[in-house]
């Protein structure tokens, strides 16, 4: 890894003569850092990072005879102290994925501004994980847990929501009164009460109702 007092020792990988050679004046132009080789495939970035050992190789994504992803892999385990630096076009989540598995540190697009170059540089060299923002609020969106599925008839109170799932089932109002605790006669008015709110003209209509919304399936739900 480099120390602080020297610059950081750049290899890019990167199959367009163009783009590399932009990239590589963006570069040398920084403070800090030393383009030390490039590469036009990732057969080539192997090869040239075994004989320059950079701090840094700034790989891209898509290359012939070894992609990105691939050449990463192979390169951290001839050199694990080497970071990679992804900076590619691709931002789907498989593509990044793959890449932070295979061991990149870092993951920007084209495009990105010189003093978020640099800073990744720097993060990464220092052997920190940096991804695009754009990228990183994506797959941050993607593994956020999901929302419980609301409660069917949010109208109803618990205890109506109880009475419904046990009437859905084919509950008789007595075997629903003895398993809830509750008296008979209580049950036949929270039953008009949830026919009330439900807008159906009886048990036959609340009990269709009641199964379209999942209701009567599996272990009868109950209050905590």
């Amino acid at each position: 890894m480099t120390s602080p007092a020297g610059p950081i020792r750049v290899l890019i990988a990167d199959d367009h003569p163009v783009v590399r050679r932009g990239l590589g004046a963006l570069l040398a132009s920084l403070d800090g850092v030393e383009v030390v080789a490039e590469a036009a495939n990732g057969e080539e970035a192997l090869r040239e990072a075994r004989l320059s050992r950079p701090d840094v190789v700034v790989m891209d994504i898509q290359m012939p005879e070894l992609d990105g992803v691939e050449a990463t892999r192979r390169l951290l385990a001839l050199l694990p102290d080497v970071a990679v630096l992804v900076v590619t076009m691709f931002e789907d989540d498989e593509t990044v994925v793959s890449a932070m598995r295979a061991g990149a540190r870092g993951y920007l697009l084209k495009g990105a501004q010189q003093e978020e170059i640099l800073t990744t540089l720097r993060s990464v060299a220092a052997g920190q994980y940096v991804i695009a923002p754009r990228v990183a609020a994506r797959l941050l969106g993607r593994l956020s847990p999901a929302a419980p599925p609301a409660a069917p008839f949010p109208g109803l109170t618990d205890r109506e929501r109880e009475v419904l799932d046990r009437v859905a089932r084919g509950y008789t109002n007595a075997r629903v009164a003895a398993e809830l605790a509750l008296a008979e006669k209580t049950v036949a008015n929270r039953l008009s009460a949830i026919f009330l709110k439900l807008g159906v003209s009886g048990r036959t209509e609340a009990v269709i109702l009641a199964r379209e919304h999942g209701l009567g399936d599996g272990p009868p739900e109950a209050r905590p």
